[in-house]
């Protein structure tokens, strides 16, 4: 028999970023513990709208753990209770009967609410534009197969590059840095030889534009670490400032 369980829901709610925002505390009944969380929120906003009541407005696109978008601070914690998962990937089976379930949005200077648990993200493709890219000379591109690459360097860079840039790192961190968000977009490229026409001026266009933007500082307590749904390494932020001075000395 399936578990089944009564929770009460307190959700950020705020109409818009100007806006004053509140916890407004909803009950939900013989919620199954098989119910994903964002399943959980539908069944809410369900009710909600049943009710002439607004729905709540939050994040989501695939619900497989690859895109990133279901960003929910949970209980105190980035995506949820439970590690290496996204909020979509987060089952009710987690929660405990009559439980206090506490919800809110990323809280950084640098992603704005939008509207209730939505946020503006596009800090992190604005730090993308700034030198998250290689250049090519298009028709005169050798086949990535036939370039000999170590398999250790292979793999070190496919573990930065399966940063789905959720920004969990940033509510995680008690700075508001993006830093690990930076170096897995760095290492991917640096690791690799299709990432070397711009790695003299990558890493330091890349971290002028966070520093802009407003993210906080690093100060290596490894909570971005502890939060990634997708466990990316602190060592790419060891990479991320070995390139930046680099690219300091370099000019």
């Amino acid at each position: 028999m399936e578990k089944e369980i009564n929770i009460h829901v307190k959700v950020w709610r705020q109409k818009g970023p100007k806006a004053k925002g509140k916890f407004e505390t909803y009950h939900l009944d013989r919620i199954s513990g098989d119910t994903s969380f964002l399943e959980m929120l539908d069944i809410l906003n369900e009710q909600l709208v049943s009710k002439g009541q607004e729905p709540i407005a939050f994040d989501n696109d695939c619900r497989e753990g690859i895109c990133g978008m279901c960003s929910l601070y949970i209980n105190g914690h980035p995506h949820g209770p439970d590690n290496l998962i996204t909020t979509c990937q987060l089952h009710m089976r987690h929660f405990k009967d009559g439980e206090t379930i506490t919800i809110e949005p990323w809280r950084s200077a640098a992603f704005p609410v939008i509207r209730d648990l939505m946020v503006d993200r596009r800090a992190f493709d604005k730090i993308i534009q700034a030198g998250g890219y290689v250049s090519v000379n298009t028709g005169g591109v050798p086949d990535a197969n036939t370039i000999p690459i170590p398999k250790p360097v292979a793999d070190e860079a496919m573990d930065a590059a399966s940063c789905i840039g959720c920004g969990a790192c940033v509510a995680a961190c008690k700075n508001g840095s993006a830093m690990l968000f930076v170096s897995a977009k760095v290492s991917q490229l640096a690791l690799l030889p299709q990432g070397k026409i711009e790695s003299k001026t990558r890493a330091k266009a890349m971290i002028a534009q966070m520093d802009a933007l407003g993210f906080g500082n690093c100060t290596n307590t490894r909570a971005c670490e502890l939060e990634c749904p997708k466990g990316v390494s602190i060592s790419h932020i060891a990479r991320l400032n070995r390139e930046f001075l680099k690219a300091k000395l370099s000019n």
